[in-house]
């Protein structure tokens, strides 16, 4: 049964490299943004940051795997084992599926710079992107420990509230566009990037991106000083090393998705060859204000993070929509 169309066939030999190479990006992008922040984070903070394993420290992610493969995947007595153990394999496949809908550009050669163009892209990114939502969950459920399961439940109750606002703020630019697939979405940004007429919808999404990566000043399903590290507190391992990939590769997604919707994607100056390099750059500049704002700003308390998410970015997120839709119409 067919389950969407694309905008673009390909032969199967094509889609099996596209799909080896999508996951050598997944294994190249955390080790590059983890030593990335931590350098970042340090001249924030005015110091160094990692800087003695290998040149300048550029090799701590590397000691960082090998710490973590060395420990032991300790699993509590009261654990529920194969949903344990799915647990973050379910995060990080939820992650790698969404990625597969980035546009790293167009069609060059008869191949297209992507994994896969679907017709109902923006739906595509948002029921994949869910299944997260179900791998923290079963991590504090499975966990068998109090603190995993508040942590767990803290998780499911910000990922719901923000997670509207996410898909209310994207909804301008697919209106603007008149299409769902993210390429299409791309190609009408060719005049203005929709960041200019979409600057409400711009900050709602990324605020919104904030809490559902649950990064600073949103980590509250991991807040150590209430929850002794929240849904992966009894995790250990390359399991616990799971849960961190996955939180970069969601803010990587995150980054390259709001660039598509509101910063023109892969557009630049220069031949089609360098347009994935246009579109990492700009996911790149995101991931910075990302990590910038993790060292500047503090946790939010859980009623602030509630009431930011209902109060304030819902009613906005709504009223952007009811605006477009009036302009779109009229215009």
């Amino acid at each position: 049964m067919l389950l969407a169309e694309v905008g673009f066939a390909e032969a199967t030999w094509v889609l099996i490299v596209k799909s080896v190479l999508i996951f050598l990006l997944v294994f190249m992008i955390v080790p590059v943004l983890t030593v990335t922040e931590r350098k970042l984070i340090g001249r924030f903070q005015n110091r160094h940051g990692p800087n003695r394993v290998g040149p300048v420290g550029l090799l701590q992610p590397l000691a960082d795997i090998v710490k973590l493969a060395g420990k032991e995947m300790f699993r509590p007595t009261g654990a529920v084992p194969l949903l344990f153990a799915i647990a973050p394999a379910l995060i990080i496949f939820s992650g790698i599926l969404t990625l597969a809908i980035i546009p790293f550009g167009n069609v060059v050669d008869g191949v297209g710079l992507y994994g896969i163009d679907v017709s109902i892209g923006v739906l595509y990114f948002f029921a994949f992107g869910s299944l997260s939502f179900y791998g923290l969950l079963l991590a504090g459920w499975s966990s068998g420990s109090k603190y995993s399961f508040l942590g767990s439940m803290r998780s499911a109750a910000q990922l719901i509230s923000y997670e509207i606002s996410m898909g209310l703020a994207l909804l301008g630019a697919v209106m603007m566009a008149g299409s769902l697939s993210l390429t299409a979405i791309v190609e009408a940004q060719d005049e203005v990037w929709y960041i200019v007429p979409q600057i409400v919808g711009f900050l709602i999404f990324m605020l919104a991106g904030f809490a559902e990566t649950n990064r600073a000043p949103f980590d509250l399903p991991e807040a150590d000083a209430e929850l002794v590290q929240g849904y992966q507190t009894e995790y250990g391992g390359m399991r616990f090393g799971s849960f961190l990939l996955a939180e970069y590769l969601e803010m990587f997604v995150v980054c390259a998705i709001a660039t598509t919707f509101f910063l023109g994607g892969w557009t630049g100056p220069g031949p089609d060859w360098l347009s994935p390099v246009w579109l990492i750059l700009k996911t790149l500049a995101l991931i910075f204000v990302f990590i910038w704002v993790r060292a500047t700003l503090p946790r939010l308390r859980y009623d602030q993070l509630m009431s930011l998410g209902w109060k304030i970015l819902l009613p906005l997120a709504t009223l952007n929509v009811l605006v477009t839709a009036i302009l779109v119409t009229v215009l």
